[in-house]
């Protein structure tokens, strides 16, 4: 609470009482730099504190639309690692979930933890019973919750309420984002998070959707050693995906699992609509096959279901048009997307975004996401010249039900990246589209037809659209909208009053002047009292 109620003075007074003493410049000019110094102010105190403002501190690197680069940038690397629970107070969970001794449920189980989070940590174990296949007492990796989580969550989240309250307090933020929805959102989330039964069916959920590939693998859940606490998979022994000596020592081509991850996504997302949504390097490893039985094969292992995305048939269609937008370089069609997915603000200007989508397309097409990197200066200082207002305004917001889908996107495209620095993914999403285009409206005669239809259905409701434009204009009910031109002529009015307040300002000092010197006090201190509403007004006004 201390740490927000210094941001909300800070940004008070930046952002608020400089612009209107006339030093907005400077504001403007330290704007970036301050927004860094608060983003590692806060990185530093989830690090201290754990729980959950590191998740916090996660979700909120997505958060591209409604957070300035700097911070989103220095929160992108905050990793959920804390320290470990003692053994004993890990011992003392599962015991009183399972309500009988460790030794009862575990033939073994190594009180060093494989890793460890702020909401639980990972250990080692071999079960008391002998599996199916005949093999006694199988490995399994057990997940435990930290004692006391739950407190610690209810309280971390009523602290955060408070703050997004205060934020959204501000006129500046409340126009790009419904802080509110945001964090209910981020709770629901969370809570679902620390339920390990949810997760548990989640992980079955996807191993039924990846039945049929047999190059995804996703552990088994041991439902009889697991309660909402404690979860216990099958251990499968895999290697980290960012392990990259590891994985070329077992003859893996890293290119290849960049290309598989983005298709195990792309399936995930746009023909599931259900999608592992925390692909950090710790839920997902490598699986080499044995040597002998073929040299260079392998498998991608997913584990931590506890953050899962699911699609709403109004996102998932909103998505595939995206997609197929992206794949085709439909500047049009990728606008009408956005509109689909309820991503533009009221008021945006899609002709604007329409030509930025299309000068987005031809510059970066084709291009690895090395050769993105290397964009020059004078690049991409022109897009933001020619798109000044746009970038300025920022009329996107991604909906709630798409915050996930989002940091998903952003942590792939590093792990693709790390795997293979030359990676395209328009090479991955190439064939993907042209699958989609297929099942929507076939290919060859049937396409084209298809599109002679839709074609067909808009020349039909011209004459119709004419009719009603033409009525419109006899009735005087046309409307032109112009967000900027509205936006300046707001302004306007608003200086105008602003001048008149500060005439009558300047009249009412010479006159209040005038009584004092003349002995008339009180009307003096009347005349004063009223000047100083009127100032305050004029200088704190919006």
């Amino acid at each position: 609470m201390r740490f927000f109620t210094g941001v909300m003075l800070r940004e008070l007074y930046w952002d608020l009482l400089l612009p209107k003493i006339g030093l907005g410049g400077i504001a403007r000019r330290t704007r970036s730099r301050r927004f860094v110094k608060t983003a590692v102010r806060f990185r530093a105190l989830a690090v201290r504190l754990g729980g959950v403002l590191i998740k916090v501190g996660q979700f909120l690197s997505s958060r591209l639309d409604v957070l300035p680069r700097e911070i989103t940038a220095e929160l992108a690397g905050l990793q959920d690692e804390v320290g470990a629970e003692s053994f004993a107070a890990i011992r003392a969970v599962i015991e009183a979930e399972f309500g009988v001794p460790l030794s009862s449920k575990f033939l073994d189980f190594d009180p060093v933890p494989l890793a460890s989070a702020s909401i639980g940590q990972v250990h080692r174990a071999r079960l008391c019973v002998a599996d199916d296949g005949g093999a006694p007492c199988p490995p399994v990796v057990v997940k435990v919750q930290r004692p006391r989580i739950q407190e610690i969550v209810d309280a971390d989240l009523a602290a955060i309420r408070v703050a997004g309250g205060w934020l959204q307090r501000l006129a500046s933020v409340r126009r790009h984002v419904n802080v509110p929805a945001l964090i209910d959102e981020f709770s629901r989330t969370l809570y679902e998070e620390i339920d390990y039964v949810h997760e548990g069916k989640n992980a079955e959920r996807f191993a039924r959707n990846f039945a049929g590939r047999t190059e995804v693998v996703v552990p088994d859940v041991i439902w009889s050693h697991s309660t909402r606490r404690v979860l216990t998979l099958q251990d499968v022994g895999a290697l980290k995906i960012t392990d990259y000596a590891a994985i070329e020592a077992a003859g893996v081509s890293r290119a290849e699992v960049a290309e598989k991850l983005l298709d195990v996504y792309l399936k995930q997302v746009f023909e599931d609509g259900f999608f592992h949504a925390d692909p950090h390097p710790g839920n997902l490893f490598v699986l080499p096959a044995p040597t002998r039985v073929k040299p260079g094969a392998w498998k991608l292992v997913f584990v931590d279901f506890g953050m899962a995305g699911l699609l709403d048939p109004g996102a998932f269609s909103g998505l595939r048009e995206t997609l197929l937008a992206i794949g085709t370089r439909d500047a049009p069609r990728l606008v009408h997307a956005f509109e689909t997915l309820h991503a533009l603000l009221p008021g945006a200007d899609r002709d604007l975004i329409e030509r930025a989508c299309r000068r987005i397309f031809d510059t970066v097409w084709g291009k690895s996401t090395r050769e993105m990197m290397r964009m020059s200066n004078a690049e991409a200082g022109a897009f933001a010249a020619e798109f000044s207002d746009l970038l300025y305004e920022m009329p996107f917001q991604v909906p709630e039900n798409l915050i996930l889908l989002g940091r998903c996107v952003s942590i792939l495209s590093g792990i693709a990246m790390g795997l293979n620095p030359e990676f395209a993914v328009w090479n991955g999403l190439a064939p993907y589209v042209q699958k989609l285009i297929e099942r929507e409206g076939g290919s060859g005669a049937r396409a084209v037809l298809k599109e002679i239809g839709n074609l067909g259905r808009i020349l039909f409701g011209l004459p119709k659209r004419a009719d009603e434009l033409a009525t419109r204009m006899e009735q005087g009910r046309m409307e032109v909208r112009m967000p900027e031109m509205k936006q300046h002529v707001t302004r306007l009015e608003h200086s105008v009053r602003k001048l008149g307040g500060s005439i009558v300002f300047a009249a009412g000092l010479v006159a209040g002047t005038e009584l004092y010197l003349g002995g008339h006090l009180e009307v003096a201190l009347g005349v004063g009292a009223a000047e100083l509403i009127l100032l305050i007004w004029i200088l704190f006004s919006r």
